[in-house]
């Protein structure tokens, strides 16, 4: 299973350009999943470009939340992909495809891959089963971190959380993950770092997760 990170506030590559959003591809053996969008399609899609990311291979969008900074990027991977499947949180507005799910409670997404359900009537993250545990992809945890853990915790036991924190510093609900990625909006990236420096990676467009 491998997570690359495709729009971020940071970039790990000087060839990707930053920008205030969150995207990210999930690819696991059976699916390709893009999991938000970004803020924009110019950004988003140059950065694809750069990775060497068709937007006509991938089955699946996921959308965390109707934000713009996570949804920006929609409507330009829908005019190369029109075939693609979308999910969003049943708060979302106007369905944006022909292809929609609408999520409400927790769902499959494919296999290995759920939905933890739309939590707080906002949002929804992604639970991925991988060899070493539950990695948890989230937007912006409006919900709280420590209520998505919860919701993932009901897909095995965890092991990691990549994506925006947003304002969460309730830093011991982190304690027992192998693996810490704080992306995009995450206002206490430094004092997570300081925490668990061994276990804390710095994210950025262009970083792989390989698990």
């Amino acid at each position: 299973m491998k997570v690359t990170i495709v729009y971020d506030n940071e970039v790990k590559k000087k060839e990707l350009k930053p920008g205030w959003g969150f995207s990210c591809l999930v690819e696991t053996e059976s699916a390709s999943i893009l999991f938000d969008t970004g803020a924009d399609s110019p950004t988003l899609l140059h950065n694809m470009r750069e990775l060497d990311i068709d937007p006509k291979n991938i089955g699946t969008i996921v959308i965390s939340h109707a934000h713009g900074d996570h949804t920006g990027g929609l409507s330009g991977i829908l005019k190369m992909n029109e075939n693609v499947e979308v999910y969003i949180p049943n708060s979302f507005g106007k369905a944006p495809s022909a292809k929609v799910t609408r999520v409400k409670q927790a769902a499959q997404i494919s296999e290995n891959v759920f939905s933890t359900g739309e939590l707080e009537g906002i949002e929804q993250s992604l639970a991925v089963k991988t060899d070493k545990g539950i990695l948890v992809i989230v937007g912006c945890s409006h919900p709280g971190v420590g209520s998505i853990l919860k919701a993932a915790l009901g897909f095995g036991n965890l092991y990691g959380i990549v994506g925006g924190f947003h304002g969460f510093r309730d830093f011991n609900s982190l304690s027992g993950l192998a693996l810490i990625c704080p992306c995009h909006c995450t206002q206490y990236k430094e004092q997570i770092r300081a925490l668990f420096p061994e276990r804390t990676l710095e994210c950025g467009a262009g970083m792989v997760i390989e698990l």
